[in-house]
């Protein structure tokens, strides 16, 4: 993707509490973001991060499933609301559900992940369950993959990787909190890389970044 004239326009996809959505929201509001987040849609009905979207300004929407036919049907009433704010990328931000990636028309569409992918990565392996999974494994070390989004889940490319430690005394909740420390500095970052043209999405290969 090529530098534009304007910013970056994206659109966020959400499930629960918008906690990515607030940080890139701040990263936006400090003048740090190479883009601007011109919508919001979620999955479910009244989450509080719809709430950050709506304090915000923000033009939001839900697309609960039950409204529709099904997946399929959902996905492309989403992606036409989002196609209609003329954005130029696709974030999801704690989307909790497989997407319809032939809807966006083309758009790139990314992802942040709590692991180093491809380790603990797929359906079932989101939140808590990740880390989890990287303790039981005795993993020496864990992060943050930000990777675009196909039609299986943390499957697609991996376009950015941070690193983070594990130690001894680690918990969940305590690698958790740390992991979610690199992503506030990874997903920010990979987006202002593919706004100044420094990252193409369609041509992305792992880079690894030390915390």
């Amino acid at each position: 993707m090529s530098p534009v004239d304007r910013p970056l326009r994206l659109g966020v996809l959400l499930s629960g509490t918008g906690r990515t959505l607030e940080n890139l929201l701040h990263w936006q509001d400090n003048g740090t973001l190479a883009a601007r987040v011109t919508c919001v849609a979620s999955n479910r009905g009244a989450v509080r991060g719809l709430q950050i979207a709506e304090e915000a300004g923000v033009p939001s929407s839900s697309f609960r499933l039950s409204a529709h036919a099904d997946r399929v049907q959902r996905d492309r009433a989403m992606a036409d609301w989002v196609l209609g704010h003329d954005c130029d990328l696709v974030v999801l931000a704690g989307y909790l559900a497989l997407l319809d990636t032939t809807a966006f028309a083309g758009l790139p569409i990314l992802n942040i992940h709590p692991a180093l992918l491809p380790r603990h990565g797929g359906e079932g392996c989101w939140g808590h369950h990740v880390h989890e999974a990287v303790l039981a494994d005795g993993d020496e070390e864990s992060g943050c993959s930000v990777h675009l989004v196909d039609g299986e889940f943390d499957h697609g490319r991996v376009l950015a990787q941070w690193r983070v430690p594990v130690l001894s005394d680690d918990t969940p909740d305590s690698l958790a909190a740390r992991v979610f420390e690199a992503e506030c500095e990874l997903y920010p970052e990979t987006i202002n890389r593919i706004a100044n043209g420094e990252l193409d999405p369609g041509a992305g290969r792992a880079e690894g970044t030390d915390a």
